[in-house]
């Protein structure tokens, strides 16, 4: 799968878990240089607290378009710390 914004690839992994039909990509797999981590933070009652990054490419920011759960719940754990996409970024195989 690839995460594309911009018309650059900011992440690319054949190992992305789906829950809630979001591609969730290993940590390792995202393009470190595009992302800028963020103060921005949520809740999900079944996941836990999640932390945000916003994407910047080619000289354009997209704010808080990922995030990741640091430290998930007994029932997420198999997304704990991997990166999912919003906010305009395409995930395609």
């Amino acid at each position: 799968m690839k995460a594309i914004w911009n018309s650059v690839i900011v992440a690319q992994s054949d190992d992305t878990v789906v829950v809630e039909s979001n591609h969730y990509f290993p940590a390792g797999s995202i393009k470190k240089e595009y992302f800028q981590a963020s103060s921005t933070t949520s809740h999900c009652p079944w996941k836990g607290d999640a932390r945000y990054y916003s994407l910047s490419v080619n000289g354009a920011v997209n704010a808080d378009a990922a995030w990741y759960y640091p430290a998930t719940t007994e029932k997420a754990k198999h997304i704990e710390g991997r990166v999912a996409f919003w906010r305009g970024v395409e995930v395609v195989e």
